[in-house]
């Protein structure tokens, strides 16, 4: 059985109007905020002239003892970052938090979609502690095996026939 731990997250997001023909808009993750904000989603945080602030959610990001690999990757890395998924959606505001991740791997398996937001945020104090804390618990440094690959059978080509040959007598 995987030991998994949660921390709750919330997300502050950045719309900001762009002078473009096709996209009136760019949205931003900007913040991290470890712990849950008391506050519902969209709330508005800030505003200014072109641009809002809200707090887009609160997200749970999880720790899995089998993934302390990538934590330790990331941590060690020169910008720790809390990965977050956001997708766009036809519905008010025009956009969705999807999650947050704080495993290198899983990020990489969200950039292949290509629909999602992929936002790296400096990944704050009290969550690389916690991650620090995790993988100091469960991490076991597995050595690297090279896979060894099978050798050549010369003589297994030779005593193959061809396919279009057989039964060809002419």
């Amino acid at each position: 059985m995987d030991t998994t731990e949660r921390m709750s997250v919330g997300v502050v997001v950045e719309r900001r109007r762009i002078d473009h023909p096709w996209q009136p808009e760019r949205w931003t993750a900007v913040a991290a905020l470890p712990g849950a904000p008391p506050l519902p989603p969209w709330t508005v945080l800030e505003e200014g002239d072109g641009w809002t602030r809200y707090l887009a959610g609160t997200v749970e990001v999880e720790l899995f003892r089998s993934e302390t690999d990538n934590y330790k990757h990331n941590l060690e890395g020169p910008q720790p970052a809390l990965y977050v998924v956001l997708r766009r959606t036809g519905e008010a505001p025009g956009l969705r938090l999807l999650g947050a991740t704080v495993d290198t791997g899983e990020i990489d398996a969200h950039s292949d979609s290509g629909d999602d937001l992929i936002e790296a945020l400096p990944l704050p104090a009290p969550v690389a502690a916690w991650i620090r804390d995790f993988v100091a618990r469960h991490h076991v440094e597995r050595p690297f095996h090279k896979r060894q690959r099978d050798r050549a059978d010369p003589e297994a080509l030779a005593r193959r026939r061809a396919p279009h040959l057989e039964g060809d007598d002419g």
